[in-house]
């Protein structure tokens, strides 16, 4: 297997695909950065807008850009093949609706970046998966960019940190050297399987903290809530990395994105997760939250994903199984959390 060397001075062409709040806060990432980008945004209109007002119609308005050193187009064929490097940034629901245009003939010696937290939930599946069953895409030419990153802060320029995953660690240096600036750090490690799994299972978690708070509980109960799910977390992921094969030595669960990103997701006000679960504990229905919020939280179809894989593997997961009986079985919130409490260590 032959990986391409790292080098800082070769300019990479990014594209990304997606035109919500955190491909938005990635575009800024990357241009402030100086870096040479091609923009997916689906409506016509929206590209209008933004070349005319340079920001987004929609999300993180506040964030502007030199819009003359963005190449935008609806034509996601078009964004794929000027770009060396190509970003996916859009809720997982939607992403096979995205690429139903693309072949196989337009990614080949592409490298593909996953910035989805989520799985796709028809499928049961993560991003790498679809992408090599459907465009028998290499998982060496296959990288995530993920960690504990609110959209809104990293367009208001707060410090973040983010991790870029791969096989190929010296290219994934390479694109991690395209993000690094002020406001941003980076960090690359060779996770790339167990990070997207970190980065579904923290939805559920965080939607069940949103509950919490929805049913007024306080932050004592929630710290040991948390604390329990980040044990919780670290032993499901070590299950489907030895089932997968894929375990990387000396993971250490307690870096930024893994232990961080569950931390930000179910403590944030910027959390849709946390959010979503919110609205579950104050006795919303899912579908009236859904409604309301005008989205599905990614942690929604996440809990169910994670309970088919868990019948296999056969883990105790007292914590996820807890919040899939409240979204998908009826279970009553307070009744499940009554039980949460005696479980909790």
């Amino acid at each position: 297997m032959s990986f391409r060397t790292f080098d800082p001075m070769q300019p990479l062409k990014i594209g990304i695909i997606g035109s919500g709040s955190w491909a938005t806060a990635i575009a800024k990432i990357a241009a402030d950065n100086g870096n040479h980008i091609a923009w997916w945004v689906r409506q016509q209109a929206n590209i209008d807008y933004f070349k005319k007002r340079h920001h987004n119609p929609h999300y993180l308005r506040n964030a502007y850009f030199d819009v003359s050193a963005i190449h935008f187009s609806s034509d996601i064929i078009e964004v794929i093949a000027a770009s060396d490097v190509i970003i996916i940034a859009v809720p997982s629901i939607h992403i096979v609706a995205c690429l139903e245009k693309v072949e196989a003939k337009h990614l080949v010696g592409k490298k593909i970046v996953s910035a989805v937290k989520g799985v796709l939930p028809i499928h049961n599946i993560l991003l790498h998966q679809y992408l090599e069953k459907t465009y028998q895409f290499p998982l060496q030419n296959y990288f995530t960019l993920l960690g504990p990153s609110h959209a809104e802060e990293v367009a208001a320029e707060q410090l973040s940190y983010l991790t870029f995953s791969g096989i190929d660690q010296s290219f994934a240096e390479q694109i991690a050297h395209c993000f690094k600036s002020e406001y941003i750090n980076t960090i690359v490690n060779t996770d790339v399987i167990g990070v997207q799994y970190a980065g579904v299972v923290k939805n559920i978690y965080a939607l069940g903290a949103g509950i919490a708070h929805g049913l007024e509980y306080g932050d004592n109960f929630l710290s040991v809530y948390i604390a329990n799910c980040a044990n919780e977390m670290q032993l499901l992921l070590s299950a489907i990395m030895h089932k997968e094969g894929s375990a990387c030595k000396g993971v250490n669960y307690n870096a930024s994105v893994y232990l961080g990103d569950l931390l930000v997701t179910c403590y944030s006000l910027h959390s849709r997760n946390r959010t979503f679960g919110n609205m579950i504990g104050k006795g919303y229905s899912v579908r009236s939250a859904e409604l309301e919020l005008n989205m599905v939280a990614e942690g929604y179809n996440a809990s169910k994903c994670i309970m088919t894989i868990n019948k296999e593997l056969k883990m105790q997961i007292p914590i996820i199984s807890a919040v899939y009986a409240i979204l998908w079985e009826g279970a009553s919130p307070a009744d499940t959390f009554k039980e949460i409490e005696q479980i909790l260590l």
